[in-house]
C-alpha cells in the first residue's frame, strides 16, 4: 500500500501545523477579547502557533536524512529543483493577483498592483529571499538549509553541522527579535534565508541519524519547557518596545518544534486514516496558495461587513476549506505539474 512507510502521527501533524498556519496569516483573535484595548488573547495565540514551522523544517530534516547522507549532490538537486520551480511559480501568482479588490475597482488594477511592487523594491535582497508573497519565504529557507546540509557532508565536514546550523541560528536571534538590544545590522529579515532553518533542518536531520526518541512524557515536558521560554523570551522582550506578537523565533522555539515532533513520534498510530494520508501529502500545495485565499475571504468578509468571531470563523475554515479544494482539484488536471511539486 502507498502509506505503509509512513509514520501516521506525523502526517497527521503536518495538517495541524498547517492549519496553525492558516490560523495565524488569519489574525484571529485580533479585534476582540481585548484587555484595555490591547489583544493579549490574540497575541497569545499568534505565539503559540509558532511551532508549526519549526515543526516543519525538523519534519523536512528527518525525512530527508537517509537520501542526503548517501548522495548529498544528487539529493539536493533532486529536493530543490522541484521546490524552486513552485516558488518562482507561485511568486509570479502572487505578484499578479490583486489583494486589494475595492482599490481594484476605485483606482483600477495597475494602481493597486504598483503600489505593492513598489514596496517590495524598498527592500530588494529581502523580497529576492521571500518571493512574491510573505509565507514563500520558507521555500528558499528549505532549499538553502538542505543545500549547506549535502555541502558538509559531501565535503566531509559531517561535524560541522551543529556548529554551523547554531552560529547562524545566533546570528539571526541577534539581528531578529533581539536586535533592539544587539543592534546586530543583518542585509536582511533573518528570519528569511538560512538563519533559522538550518538549525530546525540540521535538527530533524541528526535525530534521525543518531535514532533519537523520547517517550511521551519526555517529549510534553520538553514542549512545555520550550513554550515557556518562548513566552518569558516575547514578554521580556516587550520591555524594550519590541511586540509580543512579532517573534518567528526566540530561544525556546526549537524546543517547541523538537518537542512537538517528539510527542507525535511517540504515537505513531495517531491520525491512521485514508484522509490523514490521502490531504497530508498535499500540505506543500496548500501552503503555497493558503495566504492568497486568506486575501480572498479578507475581501470577502471586509465587503460583507463581517467581523469579530464570523469573521474568523469565515476566514480561517474558509481558507482552510478553499485551499485544500483548490488543491484536490489541481491534482486532477494538468496544471498539477506546473502549480506543485
Amino acid at each position: 500500500m502507498e502509506n505503509t512507510n509512513k509514520i501516521a502521527s506525523l502526517e497527521l501533524g503536518r495538517l495541524l501545523a498547517m492549519f496553525a498556519i492558516i490560523a495565524l496569516h488569519s489574525q484571529v483573535f485580533m479585534t476582540y477579547l481585548l484587555m484595555d484595548d490591547f489583544p493579549v488573547f490574540g497575541n497569545i495565540f499568534n505565539q503559540l502557533t509558532r511551532f508549526a514551522v519549526p515543526f516543519f523544517f525538523i519534519l523536512s530534516g528527518y525525512f530527508i536524512q537517509p537520501k542526503l547522507t548517501h548522495t548529498p549532490l544528487k539529493t539536493i538537486q533532486s529536493y530543490c529543483a522541484p521546490l524552486f520551480k513552485i516558488w518562482i511559480v507561485w511568486s509570479v501568482l502572487s505578484l499578479a493577483l490583486p489583494f486589494h479588490w475595492i482599490k481594484v475597482a476605485e483606482n483600477g488594477y495597475l494602481a493597486e498592483r504598483t503600489g505593492y511592487w513598489n514596496w517590495l523594491t524598498q527592500n530588494p535582497l529581502n523580497a529576492l529571499f521571500e518571493g512574491g508573497m510573505v509565507h514563500l519565504w520558507f521555500i528558499p529557507a528549505l532549499i538553502i538549509a538542505v543545500s549547506i546540509i549535502g555541502l558538509l557532508i559531501h565535503f566531509k565536514k559531517t561535524t560541522w553541522l551543529v556548529p554551523v546550523a547554531v552560529i547562524l541560528y545566533v546570528y539571526g536571534l541577534a539581528g531578529g527579535s533581539y536586535q533592539t538590544l544587539t543592534e546586530v545590522w543583518t542585509p536582511f529579515f533573518t528570519r528569511n534565508g538560512p538563519f533559522f532553518s538550518t538549525l530546525m533542518v540540521v535538527i530533524g536531520f541528526e535525530l534521525r541519524r543518531r535514532e533519537i526518541t523520547l517517550s511521551s512524557t519526555n517529549a510534553l515536558i520538553l514542549l512545555l519547557v520550550g513554550f515557556a521560554i518562548h513566552f518569558s523570551e516575547a514578554y521580556w522582550l516587550t520591555q524594550f518596545d519590541v511586540p509580543f506578537n512579532l517573534h518567528d523565533f526566540l530561544i525556546g522555539t526549537p524546543l517547541m518544534g523538537i518537542g512537538v515532533f517528539f510527542l507525535l513520534l511517540s504515537k505513531p498510530q495517531l491520525g491512521h486514516h485514508p484522509i490523514t494520508f490521502t490531504l497530508s501529502k498535499h500540505v506543500l500545495g496548500i501552503y503555497v496558495c493558503h495566504l492568497l485565499f486568506v486575501v480572498v475571504f479578507l475581501n470577502i468578509t471586509g465587503m460583507m461587513g463581517i467581523t469579530l468571531a464570523m469573521r474568523d470563523f469565515v476566514i480561517v475554515f474558509g481558507t482552510a476549506t478553499a485551499s485544500t479544494l483548490f488543491v484536490l482539484i489541481m491534482d486532477k488536471t494538468p496544471f498539477k505539474q506546473m502549480l506543485f511539486r
